[in-house]
């Protein structure tokens, strides 16, 4: 094992691929001389030059459609957004062409395409910058959606995405990139489609992802001090949900409380209480609870920037009240 920043984790996971398979490429805005905006892509260009490490004009539709054209040519393009929210501009390419292709071409192409990039609920980045496009591209048909938490599943996921034949969103919570964890040195994947139990509990199933996964485990210390025991699960893949993951656990609990940084209007956590109420409502002692963010752009000012998100005392206070 060695200690790896979440960054870290990502350009190793990027490196291997590249120095294994000479189809892997990489492109977006200032992935190559400047290293990436959160250096996730830093002194690749050195190693493999600068058609495999490929720094584009700010042209996000442009260098997109240039990414899913290469992938269908057999090439394996890893597409870098400088942050997520500016990918909405590259939306028609992701979703009409990248989504859709492969079905459409009758399965004469494969689009092995990772698009990944930073995004979500910064320090007064403003609204334009604070996105969070998980719902965006949910709705998709043909996309895999990951979210990374820890440097231990960036690199695995990142690796798993890189092989996969299909197209990848890969959300990086730009307020994660610097947290340490330990990663094996020997070579590991991490599958796509797999929630992960971050902890066992007998009293109610928290479901979370990303950045909140360190708010539940905030908030799951102050639980654990007044006699609660919850159960912990980090979703890491979006698309598609790991609902029989989420019903195992509710066969123990019976209980369901489900934390996102997601707005809560179209939200994952909407789209999981679906799921739950279609097909595992016997499941439940009461009601599921979601916590989200507030349906409003991101405000830069600090305090109100907080007060849209989150918080662990939030947790805290709906844990108890959904089990008294």
């Amino acid at each position: 094992m060695s200690k790896l920043f979440l960054f870290d984790a990502l350009r190793e996971a990027t490196d291997e691929e590249m120095q294994k398979d000479k189809s892997v490429f990489i492109l977006g805005e200032d992935v190559g001389h400047y290293g990436g905006s959160y250096k996730v892509t830093k002194d690749l260009h050195i190693k493999y030059g600068d058609i495999r490490v490929l720094d584009t004009p700010i042209a996000e539709n442009s260098f997109m459609g240039m990414a899913v054209g290469s992938a269908m040519t057999g090439l394996r393009p890893i597409v870098e957004g400088m942050n997520m929210s500016f990918l909405l501009l590259a939306f028609n390419q992701i979703s009409n062409n990248a989504g859709m292709l492969r079905y459409t071409s009758g399965g004469n192409f494969k689009i092995p395409l990772v698009i990944r990039g930073p995004g979500g609920v910064g320090k007064q980045l403003g609204a334009e910058h604070s996105q969070r496009l998980e719902a965006y591209f949910q709705a998709i048909p043909g996309l895999k959606i990951v979210a990374c938490s820890t440097a231990y599943n960036a690199k695995g996921l990142l690796k798993s995405a890189i092989r996969d034949n299909n197209p990848v969103i890969f959300f990086e919570h730009v307020l994660l990139y610097n947290l340490q964890d330990d990663v094996p040195e020997e070579e590991y994947f991490v599958p796509l489609d797999k929630a992960e139990l971050v902890r066992s509990g007998s009293d109610i199933t928290i479901v979370t992802y990303s950045r909140m996964r360190y708010h539940v485990l905030q908030a799951s210390n102050e639980l654990i001090k007044h006699g609660y025991n919850p159960e912990i699960i980090d979703l890491i893949s979006l698309k598609p949900i790991d609902i029989k993951s989420i019903a195992a656990s509710l066969k123990k609990t019976h209980h369901l409380l489900i934390v996102e940084e997601c707005m809560k209007t179209g939200g994952i956590a909407a789209e999981i209480i679906a799921q739950i109420n279609d097909n595992y409502f016997d499941l439940l002692d009461a009601p599921v609870v979601r916590l989200s963010s507030h349906d409003i752009p991101t405000p830069y000012n600090g305090n109100l920037e907080k007060a849209t998100v989150v918080q662990p005392q939030q947790i805290v206070e709906a844990v108890k009240s959904l089990l008294s």
